[in-house]
């Protein structure tokens, strides 16, 4: 009984003790996903390849188009697939954002082990959207679908000078047709030239498959990188902000002193309908300093979820304190983001099962599965 004692005084004192290697169990509410299980030695799915090269139309020469990095990938199902639109950066230039990016496009029969097309299916072209898309390209993409199968893609227009939203659909994934920046038209043009990225549309079950929703007959999108906000649309193309009474943006949620989210919560994946209430994925940046979670790296980026209100999605309900999701493996932590890099963009439902795809530092993609009748656990806490 002495040795018992003494070792559970010894136990205690070791997980008091900050940085200690012991790791502490992260526990989940019963209203969020996950744990998202990483399958072992699949990981990185999808990383540069040097030898692919495309014939660039604004260029007119051939580019390789992936050469230096990929990821940050949407995902979907299509015709029994997983497909996989990932962002890929050439060697035009240095540092994060000053190369031009195209999405590439992979798909799989088991969410695991991918084909790549040769060439980008989406990228900055001589069309009514090059100038908001050259040279910077297109970044970040997340993708939905509807009830009749028309694909639905937010992605990042970036000239190099402000980053937008743009919008394009599809009914294979690979032909595209741009309906151009979200925040054009609404109010005057008033949100069209301030800094705007990172769209998560809201989604729901249905039939066995996650489609795009209506909430009071509205479809409804949560954006924002620096706070959460949200936008609303009749046809899926053109978005009105949720804005107060004075005409500002809205703000569902911010960035919180001594939290892993104490930068940034950008959106993450498409938000999901649940009867517990509505689901944003999002990624929570790490402020370096005494404003940020000790816990966690500095300026890394981890994996959060919010819960919404089911009848009013600008309500927020709560949040997770800390991550499901944060960079434990070495890819997660080295490459362009050397600070370390979960970043979700991409889930798609695919045999009853949750695949999430997620950019590792900014350099390669990966996927982690949450199997809702074996759970995982989340990432430990440190």
């Amino acid at each position: 009984m002495r040795f018992i004692y003494s070792y559970l005084k010894v136990l205690t004192f070791l997980l008091l003790i900050p940085g200690c290697l012991l790791a502490q169990e992260n526990k989940l509410p019963d209203w969020a996903f996950g744990g998202f299980a990483r399958p072992e030695g699949i990981n990185p799915i999808i990383s540069p390849d040097s030898t692919t090269r495309f014939m660039d139309p604004v260029l007119h020469k051939l580019v390789g188009w992936e050469s230096n990095d990929t990821f940050n990938p949407a995902a979907t199902v299509l015709n029994g697939k997983i497909v996989v639109l990932y962002r890929s950066e050439d060697k035009s230039g240095v540092g994060i954002g000053f190369r031009t990016s195209r999405l590439g496009y992979a798909s799989s029969s088991d969410g695991l082990h991918f084909t790549r097309s040769k060439t980008p299916v989406f990228y900055p072209a001589d069309d009514d959207q090059k100038k908001y898309e050259w040279p910077g390209g297109c970044e970040d993409p997340r993708v939905a679908v509807t009830k009749n199968g028309t694909y639905v893609v937010f992605y990042t227009q970036w000239n190099r000078e402000t980053p937008r939203l743009g919008v394009a659909t599809s009914k294979d994934l690979k032909h595209w047709t741009k309906h151009g920046p979200i925040f054009e038209d609404a109010y005057q043009g008033k949100f069209l030239n301030i800094a705007h990225k990172s769209a998560s549309i809201l989604t729901k079950i249905a039939g066995g498959k996650q489609v795009i929703t209506k909430i009071n007959g509205k479809y409804w999108l949560y954006w924002g990188e620096l706070h959460v906000y949200g936008a609303t649309s009749t046809n899926l193309v053109d978005w009105a902000p949720v804005v107060n009474t004075d005409g500002s943006l809205k703000e569902f949620i911010s960035p919180r002193r001594g939290f892993f989210d104490s930068e940034l919560t950008e959106c993450g994946p498409p938000a999901l309908l649940t009867d517990k209430g509505i689901i944003l994925f999002y990624n929570g940046k790490n402020k370096k300093g005494d404003d940020g979670d000790k816990r966690f790296t500095a300026n890394s980026y981890c994996a959060g979820q919010a819960l919404f209100d089911k009848h009013d999605p600008s309500k927020p309900i709560t949040r997770l304190d800390v991550p499901f999701m944060r960079p434990m493996a070495s890819f997660e932590k080295s490459g362009q983001y050397p600070a370390g890099t979960v970043f979700i963009e991409g889930m798609a439902y695919f045999k009853q099962k949750w695949y999430l795809y997620y950019g590792c530092a900014d350099s390669r993609v990966g996927v982690a599965i949450y199997d809702p009748k074996h759970a995982a656990k989340p990432d430990p806490i440190n």
